[in-house]
């Protein structure tokens, strides 16, 4: 149990330090400390929309949260969501790693790439609602599919293609994964790929870490925090890689 409360502290304070979804971190310690990435995609899943909604609930309360802009994304995550479930089941488990790796090579990429002068708003023109639903829809299946919450795909769409002020895109997406590992929740156990008792323990611990993580990102300057981020990316896509095209 002591490694899982630590898993759990762990990512909970990566989250709230660095502002990213939990299954990025959670995925690959699990892997790292001996899961199948399909059984730590059903941890995470369950851990992310307990993480996701402790955040939203501080986020709405600074104001942060749009919902005539989320809820069409958020409707589109679930149903693309829905069909997670399947794909995991009946693809190896070689080819999700795979995929995660590229995901993690994304994350870093977006992070390296990112603007210092984010907290502006620049011109934001939303787009139609049909447009979001399908965005949620894309991000959703592959999100879920790799047990990460989405909203690392998410963020840079809003402010890269939408032009969305940084922090208010950031409190969008962790509102999203809400939307999205719900889905993941409720298809992942009706196959029953969840294992609960190491699920509701790393839940119920990230969101402790998660107040530590925030407390320690007001400490810290923002290019601390990009560099650690970096770092981080840079120490899990080795590991992916290593699993994955190193493995044979």
């Amino acid at each position: 149990m002591e490694i899982l409360i630590f898993a759990g502290l762990f990512t909970g304070v990566l989250s709230g330090f660095f502002g990213i979804g939990g299954g990025t971190i959670l995925v690959p310690f699990l892997m790292f400390i001996g899961y199948d990435i399909k059984g730590a995609i059903g941890i995470s899943v369950l851990q992310m929309l307990l993480g996701s909604l402790y955040g939203s609930y501080v986020n709405s309360k600074k104001g942060l949260i749009d919902l005539s802009l989320i809820l069409p994304i958020g409707i589109g995550g679930f149903i693309g969501a829905l069909g997670s479930e399947l794909f995991v089941e009946n693809v190896s488990s070689k080819l999700l790693e795979t995929m995660f790796l590229l995901f993690v090579v994304y994350a870093f990429y977006r992070v390296i790439k990112r603007k210092e002068s984010s907290d502006e708003v620049i011109e934001f023109t939303p787009p139609s609602r049909y447009i979001l639903v399908a965005i949620g829809v894309l991000i959703g299946f592959f999100a879920i599919s790799i047990g990460v919450g989405g909203s690392l795909l998410l963020v840079p769409i809003l402010v890269g293609f939408f032009h969305y002020n940084i922090k208010k895109a950031i409190a969008t997406g962790l509102f999203f994964v809400i939307f999205s590992s719900l889905s993941g929740v409720i298809t992942f156990s009706l196959a029953g790929m969840i294992p609960y008792y190491e699920g509701l323990i790393i839940g119920l611990s990230s969101i402790i870490g998660v107040r530590v993580g925030i407390w320690l990102g007001h400490l810290s300057s923002d290019e601390i925090q990009k560099n650690l981020l970096l770092i981080f990316y840079v120490v899990v896509a080795l590991f992916l890689a290593k699993r994955t095209i190193f493995a044979y």
